[in-house]
């Protein structure tokens, strides 16, 4: 048979993946919901109802035809955290939101960092501009206080003042957006096969397994088969950000796909095939390369400090004392250290910091500082001893690790018989296979060595009596759980440990 001959590349220009960002209370969702209602698809007005958290807009800007733009519509950027994280290049471009009432903010500045590590080009927009309290000098002064020069203001960061309410303003924040894309050169070969990032898995319990994927390359066809991680999807559903079915997705498009075997991680990257048989060879040596990976201080979280002493010295000893805390679960980071009191100056470094604390030995606290620090919630702790300033460091950074959840397996036991289900209620016979079952406790169902679902041991029974425990033999079970059990099926029991 003749080997199917592969397609010429066919480069194109792709629409730009944008996400905003920034305080919560700044206007995000007005600014989304105007945008949404306002520039739809071509075709769809009317009735719009969004599906998936991204969409596609088309705008004209004023110089030029109509262009898509899709914007990630995720609540509190999660998903565009764990993307960046991993490494993920899901979003082209931010808008950077910042209230005319309030100016920049804290959680602006945490916003701001997200995109500066994306190492994407972003533009800020002014919002709320309609209101009583909005005054726009102050704000702009606000944002070169913070390092966030903007065009006209002797930077180069596009911005735009607009009310998300009115609608004022928000034609020329597309405008920017289009020109920031035209200025990136974002391309893409609608002849490969599609590639992408998920930013959305569920189990739906009456659909299956679905997953939102922004599309990065290519083109994605019914027919072939979607491969993330450890999971894989037949392309037979596959559905637009309206819940349309379609046959076919390309370049920066959301789409939903349903039947995965598993619920993909958000965040990961998806590849596509063209067989099942390729998919799980795609799978099988991606699970051969897997390796438990050793956390860097860099994908950890941290607790920065700023450090203040009375000598460079002591410095060194307080650095050499942070040196001694290792742990797979928490960094340290210094952002700043030097000689002399704690000033006004220090706190107002780190009041943009989340969680930042300045820590000094054998130096005193400025009042200025001390009632900056009072106002904007900064924690400073001093010393004058080295072990008690060790101690310190220990429980600090001890009572700050985050805890992790574990599962251990108490039992397993097999499926012989399903006598009947009614709802999610389901009455079976098994036989305990290994260590112990108790009433109550949660299960991982398995089939093929996969899980399928989970769910609780509602009641237990050996020789037609109620037991709280089975270890060994056959017994019955009622299971409730929204999977559907069969013959053959494993159960898996488990505890969970916090450590």
């Amino acid at each position: 048979m003749a080997k199917k001959a592969t397609p010429q590349p066919h480069i194109t220009k792709r629409p730009p993946v944008v996400v905003i960002m920034g305080h919560i209370d700044h206007g995000k969702s007005t600014l989304l919901d105007y945008i949404r209602k306002s520039n739809v698809v071509a075709g769809e007005a009317g009735g719009i109802t969004q599906h998936l958290s991204a969409y596609v807009v088309e705008h004209t800007p004023k110089e030029g035809e109509p262009e898509t733009i899709t914007f990630l519509d995720t609540p509190g950027h999660e998903a565009f955290q764990k993307m960046r994280l991993r490494g993920a290049d899901v979003a082209d471009i931010a808008i950077l939101i910042v209230s005319a009432e309030d100016g920049v903010k804290p959680q602006t500045l945490e916003a701001l960092e997200s995109i500066k590590q994306a190492e994407i080009p972003y533009v800020v927009a002014i919002n709320k501009i309609d209101l009583p309290n909005a005054n726009l000098v102050r704000t702009q002064s606000s944002l070169i206080e913070n390092e966030i020069y903007i065009e006209g203001m002797g930077g180069d960061i596009p911005w735009v003042a607009l009310s998300a309410k009115s609608g004022e303003g928000v034609d020329e924040l597309l405008d920017l957006v289009l020109l920031s894309a035209e200025l990136a050169e974002l391309k893409g070969d609608t002849n490969a096969p599609a590639e992408g990032t998920v930013i959305e898995g569920h189990l739906d319990t009456k659909r299956g397994t679905t997953a939102t994927l922004i599309i990065k390359n290519g083109t994605l066809k019914s027919g072939s088969f979607a491969v993330s991680g450890k999971t894989f999807a037949p392309v037979r559903i596959m559905e637009n950000f309206l819940g349309k079915t379609i046959k076919e997705a390309s370049l920066s498009e959301p789409i939903g796909i349903v039947g995965w075997n598993e619920v993909p991680e958000v965040g990961a990257s998806f590849y596509t095939v063209g067989s099942k048989k390729e998919a799980e060879v795609v799978i099988a040596e991606a699970l051969l390369k897997e390796t438990i990976p050793t956390p860097t201080r860099s994908s950890l979280p941290t607790i920065p400090l700023l450090i203040k002493a009375d000598v460079l010295g002591t410095l060194d000893a307080i650095e050499h004392e942070l040196d001694k805390f290792t742990s797979d679960r928490i960094a340290v980071r210094i952002i700043d250290s030097g000689v002399g009191d704690v000033t006004a100056s220090d706190v107002q470094n780190v009041s943009a910091t989340k969680d930042a604390i300045i820590v000094g030995f054998n130096v005193k606290i400025e009042r200025a500082a001390q009632d900056l620090a009072e106002r904007l919630g900064v924690e400073i702790d001093t010393f004058d001893i080295i072990y008690e300033l060790s101690e310190w460091l220990n429980t600090a950074l001890k009572n700050r690790t985050p805890k992790q959840e574990e599962e251990q397996v108490t039992g397993r036991a097999k499926i012989l018989k399903h006598f009947s289900s009614q709802k999610n209620a389901h009455v079976l016979g098994g036989r305990a296979e290994e260590g112990s079952l108790s009433r109550g406790q949660h299960v991982r169902i398995l089939r093929r060595d996969l899980e399928i679902g989970r769910g609780v041991l509602k009641n237990l029974q050996q020789q037609k009596s109620d037991v709280p425990k089975v270890e060994t033999g056959e017994f019955g079970m009622q299971l409730d759980s929204r999977t559907e059990v069969a013959a053959g099926d494993y159960i898996e029991a488990y505890t969970t440990v916090v450590t």
